[in-house]
This record gives C-alpha cells, structure tokens and sequence, in this order.
C-alpha cells in the first residue's frame, strides 16, 4: 500500500491496537523502570553503581541490531509472529533483571529487554498502518507513557514493604506471555513487501524503528553535512535524556534518601515527560524549539545538580522531565525532513543516533561519577544541551517551524 491511499481499516484494526497497545506498555513499564532497578541491583548484589548502568546499554545494542537484521526477519516471518517473539524475549529480560543473582545475569535481562523492545517497535507502525495511523499510534503511546510513570511508584512500594522493589519487574511478563499467545492466533494482517516493511519509522520514546535496506545514493557535500549535524542533534538529544533515565533514581539515593523513598521519587522524571509531550514543543516567534526546551532541561540539570536536598532533586527532575521530553521527536523530525535523500534512509540515521547515544551517555556519566560524585557529574548534561542549541540555532527549517 502506498503512503497516501486512503483504504478502509482493516477488520482486526482494533485487536491490531490492543496488541500493540499492550506490547508498549509493558515494554515502556519496563524501561522507566530500568532507571530505579539499576540502584536497587546495586544494593542487592553489592556491586558499584556505575557498572550496572551497562543494563541500559541492552536497549541501545537492541536498537542497533533490529535497524539492521528487522526488516530482513519481515521477509522470514510475519509481523504477529515478529510481535510474538519479541514479547517472549522481552518477558525473559525483565524476569532476569528481577529476579537476578549475580551481575552477568543482570546484564543479560538487560540485553533481552533490548533485542525484544526493539522488535516490539519495530512491527507497531506496520500492524497499525491505515488512515487513523497517527490517532491510532498516539493512543498506543499515551498508554505506554501512563505505565512509565507507574514502575518507579511500583518498585519504590515494593521495596519499602520489604522485599526487594526490583521484584515489580515482574509485574510486565504476564501481559507480554499473554501477548505472545494471542499473536499465535492472528493471521498476518498484510504482507511485508506491501506494507513497506522497515521504511516507516515510529516513536516510542526514545525507540525509531526503521529498516535499513538499499543503499545510498550519491549525494552532494551540503547534503551530507546536513544530516551529519542532524545526526548529532539526535546523539544529543537521546544522550540528555538518557542521562536521566538510567541515573535519577542514582542522585535521590546519593542525596540522602533510602532507596525506597529514591525509586518512588524517581517517577518525578518520567512525570515531566509526561506533560512535557501532552503540551508539545514550545514555539516562540521564529525560534526553534529546541531553545526553550534546553532552557527548561537545562534549569532542570542545575536544580538536580547543584542542590542536595531531596525534594530539590525531585523538582529539578519534573522541570528537567518538561523540557527534555520535546527534544527528541524535534531533532528527529528535523533530520528527517532534510532535503536531498529519501525519508526512509534519514529516519535509519536517527536509529543509528539513537542507539549511539544510549550506548554512550550514560556509560559515560557513570565513568565521570567514579572521578567525582554523582551530583558534580550530572553537570556533564549542560555542554551536550549547549551544543545542541547551537546547532539548531537556525529556525528556518521546515521542522522547526
């Protein structure tokens, strides 16, 4: 089907969206959970903080992957058996991470919830193509955004009740089993070649799935210079919001709070993103947007930086959450409106940004948290927003606008 026909949904439209809907939230209830895990592992295992904050690289290493070995699967399997795998591989990961005895298990649960979100991501815009796509997508992830804010709140009870909060992790392998089980009994909604397979890219947070077949085409020097600062600002963007994620939970224990008391904060952050996307990029005049939203991530920083009490922490953290949560799909949409290739191809780039930032960022915090405290590290977040306002400094672009 092309990108603009106009076909009627089809019959199983709706059990397409729940399926969909469910894979996405349990798969954004694990990853906001990553976040508050990561401290409590740490606790758990007695191992230093800093080495399992390699369990968020698992989620950029699945991001890699699927972009490259995705749409090559589509060509093998249909889509519902796609969706099915990776809610298995997905489950396993967070019974791992909950449940796991020592450090290399930890990280292998982190993996396996890489390589199946990834997968999960990759099949939700292609099962829910159609006229009513965007409405349909935009229901899925609003969902998903309620479920991330439910897991710190989750972990954070748990753990104050006695048994270890990382057990909550539990709580999104039921739903994805169930899942699995329900795709065993879908028929293939349209064939891969049709659909386009791995050409449409969807936003989950910080996830674009995209395919990356065919090869580029011969461009001009202006050309690849856009999109090589396109890419950055994606890399910058993701690696800002990252830094959060994975380590706010992390400054509320080192500001002086129980772990309990930290991951129920810890839902602080994902609560910013939350309304920050329910209100959208802010837009002033002829500005981009990407200015008062580093404005507002980079007052966020100061506040969980420079103060130590805890409900500082947790303030700097919703405003930090108001102004990050329109950086991504901004930058994004910027590099793929970028004249000169395919939509197609510019989306594989923003993968690739994707990926690298989550595998780089927060594995670099953790490196400057061992030099000197977690607090003086996260400053680390305000040359990355400095640079990303000066590279979107141009307000002319048809994305910005």
């Amino acid at each position: 089907m092309t990108a603009g026909a106009q076909a009627p949904p089809r019959s199983g439209a709706r059990g397409d969206e729940i399926r969909i809907g469910i894979a996405l939230s349990a798969m954004g209830f694990v990853l906001a959970g990553l976040g508050a895990c990561v401290a409590i592992l740490a606790r758990d295992l007695d191992e230093p903080i800093g080495r399992l904050a390699l369990m968020s690289s698992g989620f950029a290493v699945g991001l890699l992957l699927v972009a490259v070995i995705g749409p090559r699967m589509l060509k093998i399997w249909p889509m519902p058996t796609v969706l099915g795998l990776g809610s298995v591989v997905c489950a396993v990961g967070a019974v791992l991470i909950a449940v796991a005895p020592a450090y290399s298990v930890a990280i292998a649960g982190g993996l396996l919830v890489g390589l199946g979100g990834a997968l999960l991501v990759l099949v939700a815009p292609l099962m829910l193509n159609g006229p009513t796509a965007a409405a349909r997508l935009s229901r899925v992830n609003a969902v998903a955004s309620g479920t991330g804010i439910l897991a710190p709140l989750a972990i954070g009870t748990l753990d104050g009740l006695g048994p270890s909060g990382r057990y909550a992790m539990l709580a999104a392998a039921p739903p994805l089993l169930l899942l699995a089980v329900l795709t065993r009994r879908t028929r293939p909604p349209q064939t891969t070649a049709a659909r386009g397979a791995g050409d449409v890219p969807v936003l989950i947070d910080s996830a674009p799935a995209v395919g990356l077949g065919g090869k580029w085409r011969r461009v001009g020097r202006r050309v690849v210079m856009d999109v090589g600062a396109g890419w950055l600002r994606v890399v910058l963007a993701v690696s800002v919001e990252f830094c959060f994620v994975v380590w706010a939970v992390a400054r509320l224990v080192a500001s002086g709070l129980p772990t309990a008391a930290a991951a129920l904060l810890g839902s602080a952050f994902p609560i910013g993103m939350a309304v920050g996307r329910a209100i959208g990029p802010i837009r002033y005049r002829g500005w981009s947007p990407v200015f008062p939203s580093g404005a507002l991530a980079a007052c966020g920083t100061m506040l969980v930086s420079l103060f130590d009490a805890p409900a500082v922490v947790a303030l700097g953290l919703v405003v930090a959450g108001l102004g990050v949560a329109p950086l991504y799909p901004v930058t994004l949409a910027a590099l793929v409106a970028t004249p000169g290739l395919s939509s197609a191809r510019l989306a594989a780039v923003g993968a690739m940004a994707s990926g690298t930032a989550i595998l780089v960022a927060p594995a670099l915090l953790a490196v400057l948290a061992r030099l000197v405290d977690l607090r003086t590290a996260y400053l680390v977040t305000l040359p990355l927003i400095a640079v990303l306002l000066l590279l979107s400094r141009r307000s002319d672009r048809a994305a910005f606008v």
